[in-house]
């Protein structure tokens, strides 16, 4: 559990976020909020908790295996391009 100065600290930074005065270690306005969520619980000691069983853990893995198959199929492509050149250079 966070303690009361954690979270006047988190209170601090969002309200800074939300007046658009949070800024970046490079000085750049913060725009997202999920960024300011992530520096304010930085700035106050605190880890965000992992979700094993939640939803995250799940899109995760669904977009691994995703992107696996997108490889594969580019693979595909990259092997009949080259029978292709292949072909218009022994005509």
């Amino acid at each position: 559990m966070a303690t009361a100065k954690q979270k006047s600290k988190v209170s601090r930074v969002m309200h800074e976020h939300k007046e658009g005065k949070l800024t970046s270690g490079s000085g750049k306005k913060v725009k997202s909020r999920k960024q300011a969520i992530a520096i304010a619980m930085s700035e106050s000691g605190q880890s965000r908790k992992k979700n094993s069983t939640g939803s995250r853990s799940k899109s995760a893995s669904a977009r691994s295996k995703s992107s696996g198959s997108r490889s594969k199929s580019s693979g595909s492509r990259s092997k009949a391009s080259t029978s292709r050149s292949k072909s218009k250079r022994a005509s």
